[in-house]
């Protein structure tokens, strides 16, 4: 038997207990519902004030109206949509979230037949990167089009009843866009050269399909299956197939020779003043809308740093094959390296280009034969004043150069340009916040190795016996029984074999042991806490342990890195590194770990999860990330409490999921209070004195991997 449905006054309770004003025709309204479908909307409620009781009222206030558009799940995620704006922007822009009401009712019905783009963005990322050319992102925006870095889509498509056709559009939709950067469409400034016509709005709509005749014939030459896909859409929209436009003024005969599947932007250009007098036809579907503004933007800061980054990448190949710095070139050498074109039917112009120095083919450095590709994307070649050599020689490897390079990356107004962006975990609203949080590296310098030599002085014996026992643990040796060859007798199995074969069954051949020594395939991260409480003996502790496991993990041949962490708020996360699983433990690493120094804050769960995507790249059996730390997370932002420990416990479960497992060494004395629900109960240990952190750090380090 179910419970009769809450009243007025038991309503209006909830909502008091929320501390949300609610108008009287709200709460009237909900008592006409069932109580499972009262509790349900009620509990929405109480996300809203739990994230903002102003917040919480603006919501209460639409709630009819919402009722009476929506189901209750979409009620929700459009409080969900609302909080995300809150969380970016703030109260006025949430407000501004919720008066969309109306549009995310349809938007919601659209779904039913429709696909959004949040269902499919995964999907088509996949899809463009095996697609040649530049790598394009996949963005969603209010048009349709590419900027030549970017592919925007919509946010929904629903104009086939089919959620498959649905795909299929935007797919192609996908295509057409690459095609466009691919076979390009974009070499020319299209605003400069069309503006040389009476109308230039009216030539970009003829350039638009003239194009897409010509893209269409590329797309059925490279993809066909694709194209098979844009046909069968066409027809089942009703609209005309590229291959069917007629053009008045043009036979179609004429058309056929003119746009060919050899024909190039150009004579898509020489065309246009034959038909630039006549009302444009309609363009398919998937075909977008021409941004020429945002795409000349891209393509000029592109192309000023690509020049520049070819012509660094030539200095570079002259100064190692002449041993000189390229500022002592003269004009003459500068311009030794040339650029031929041989045939290559995979690019667009049907030919690469392949770097030459006194006639011999030279390899080009790493990175640069996608900077070629690049740079003929957007020229259509490589123009002869690429080819001469920078006079700074101040090459770096291509995907170092893109990172900013502003020491200061926080200064002034904050952006995430470059930056990590990780999601963090809000108990209250039982949800993750996307990409809410900034995390950079920053590099750690290095000092001298005077706190190292200092620290291995002091502990000279700890070291000589740490030493002993790791390499006793690296050299075990395991005895396997029941062998079929080895180096004894295996007594129990030759008895066991000679009882077979007195009772009539077979004898089996494997009687003997073998020693075996068992590899260890160990990676391990050190995350060291460096926020400001570590200030005095803790920070000493720290680091004297990071020496000791250091001096330790060379003799056992594990591999190990160290990061420091801190942050100040949410949009300043920093991780340094101390020592990555490619360093060598030399001067250049003892002396980072010698400038370790206390900071700021703790936003634990930030660089759990960064650590956990770098163990992704990393290949071994067992994956331990152990964090050293004084202290329960916090930071200056409000993560303290309950709501900075139950975003750690979830950044912990992440790790478990990815398969790392997560240890912590605290000297927190009152750890033991919130360890537990973080890290389980076999997975902390705490330490009552800071002194014993250096003694008991390699021990643990031990146990935890044997």
């Amino acid at each position: 038997m179910s419970l009769p449905p809450f009243t007025f006054a038991e309503i209006e309770e909830r909502f008091d207990d929320m501390f949300v004003e609610a108008n009287e025709s709200v709460i009237q309204h909900l008592t006409q519902f069932d109580i499972q479908t009262q509790d349900a909307l009620l509990v929405i409620v109480e996300k809203a004030a739990s994230t903002n009781s102003g917040l919480a009222f603006q919501f209460s206030n639409r709630l009819q109206r919402a009722i009476e558009l929506m189901e209750v799940d979409t009620i929700e995620m459009w409080l969900d949509q609302a909080i995300d704006v809150f969380d970016s922007k703030g109260l006025y822009g949430a407000i501004e979230k919720l008066d969309e009401l109306e549009s995310v009712a349809n938007h919601a019905k659209q779904k039913l037949t429709g696909i959004a783009f949040d269902e499919v963005c995964n999907m088509l990322e996949h899809f463009v990167v095996g697609l040649n050319g530049r790598k394009l992102k996949i963005e969603s925006d209010k048009k349709t089009y590419t900027d030549t870095e970017t592919i925007f889509l919509p946010g929904m498509v629903n104009r086939f009843s089919e959620k498959n056709d649905n795909f299929q559009l935007y797919k192609c939709t996908v295509v057409f866009l690459w095609a466009q950067n691919w076979f390009g469409t974009w070499h020319n400034n299209l605003t400069e050269t069309l503006s040389q016509h009476d109308d230039p709005a009216l030539a970009l709509q003829w350039f638009h399909v003239m194009e897409m005749i010509r893209l269409d014939q590329k797309i059925k030459h490279e993809l066909p299956g694709i194209h098979r896909q844009m046909q069968r859409l066409c027809e089942l929209a009703g609209h005309t197939r590229v291959c069917d436009i007629e053009i008045t003024g043009l036979e179609k005969k004429n058309l056929e020779k003119t746009i060919t599947l050899q024909s190039s932007v150009k004579d898509v250009l020489k065309l246009l003043p034959q038909v630039v007098h006549q009302q444009a036809p309609g363009l398919n579907f998937y075909a977008g809308c021409l941004q020429t503004e945002q795409v000349e933007l891209r393509r000029e800061i592109r192309l000023i740093k690509e020049k520049d980054l070819f012509r660094q990448a030539i200095a570079h190949v002259l100064e190692e094959k002449k041993d000189k710095k390229a500022s002592e070139f003269t004009e003459e050498e500068r311009r030794e390296i040339s650029a031929h074109e041989i045939p290559d039917p995979d690019m667009p112009e049907g030919f690469k280009y392949r770097l030459e120095l006194d006639g011999q083919s030279i390899e080009p450095p790493d990175g640069v034969e996608s900077l070629m590709s690049s740079i003929i994307q957007d020229l259509g070649e490589i123009p002869d004043e690429y080819l001469v050599a920078a006079g700074d020689g101040n090459y770096k490897v291509i995907a170092e150069a893109e990172k900013s390079e502003d020491e200061n990356v926080w200064a002034g107004t904050y952006h995430e340009e470059g930056a990590y962006l990780h999601k963090e975990w809000d108990y209250r609203r039982q949800r993750y916040k996307k990409n809410w949080c900034a995390l950079r590296e920053v590099k750690l310098t290095s000092g001298n190795t005077r706190f190292v030599k200092d620290t291995v002085n002091k502990y000279a014996g700890l070291i000589k016996n740490l030493r002993r026992t790791f390499e006793i643990l690296r050299g075990e040796d395991k005895t396997l029984k029941k062998q079929p060859y080895g180096d004894d007798i295996d007594i129990d199995a030759l008895v066991e074999a000679w009882a077979d074969m007195a009772s009539g069954l077979e004898m089996s051949q494997n009687t003997f042991t073998k020693m075996h020594k068992e590899e260890r395939n160990i990676a391990v991260i050190f995350m060291v806490d460096m926020s400001g409480s570590t200030k005095g003996w803790i920070n000493d502790a720290e680091r004297e342990s990071l020496v000791l496991l250091s001096e330790a993990l060379e003799t056992l041949g594990d591999r190990y890195a160290i990061y420091g962490f801190t942050g100040n708020t949410r949009k300043r996360c920093e991780v340094y590194p101390v020592k990555t699983f490619e360093d060598e433990y030399d001067d250049e690493t003892k002396g980072r770990i010698g400038n370790i120094k206390p900071q700021d804050y703790t936003r634990l769960g930030v660089f759990i999860r960064h650590f956990n995507q770098m163990f992704e790249t990393v290949e071994a059996k067992t994956k331990i990330l152990i964090t050293l730390s004084d202290g329960k997370p916090e930071d200056y932002d409000g993560y303290r409490g309950e709501y900075g420990i139950e975003d750690t416990r979830m950044a912990l479960l992440e790790s478990r999921q990815q398969g790392v497992h997560p240890f912590c060494i605290t000297i927190d004395k009152e750890g033991r209070d919130y360890l537990k629900t973080m890290y389980g109960s076999a997975s902390y240990v705490v330490l009552d004195d800071v002194k014993q952190l250096p003694l008991k750090v390699a021990d643990i380090y031990r146990n935890i991997t044997s």
